[in-house]
């Protein structure tokens, strides 16, 4: 059964997701990212910065600044490339 996180914000809305991850396509970790949480029984909202450019100022504010993905967002806590990153 998916587990929630709660409300996460995406391009300034509050919506009800279990988590978000964003990608990068030919990323090995965040396929890994992606299949981690999939183990888990964790919905995920997968968001690829290369199709959805408008959600990098978002994720920079994330990540401090560093442009790595994968980036975990689960109600309140942000993992930024936690197995090891690929830059965007």
């Amino acid at each position: 059964m998916p587990r929630f996180a709660g409300l996460t914000r995406i391009e300034g809305r509050a919506i009800a997701v279990a988590c978000v991850l964003y990608v990068k396509k030919d990323c090995p970790h965040c396929r890994r990212a992606r299949e981690r949480l999939a183990a888990k029984g964790v919905r995920v909202t997968v968001i690829d910065v290369e199709e959805r450019p408008e959600v990098v100022p978002e994720l920079l504010k994330l990540t401090g600044g560093r442009r790595i993905v994968p980036v975990v967002v689960e109600g309140t806590t942000v993992e930024v490339a936690p197995e090891g990153g690929t830059p965007f």
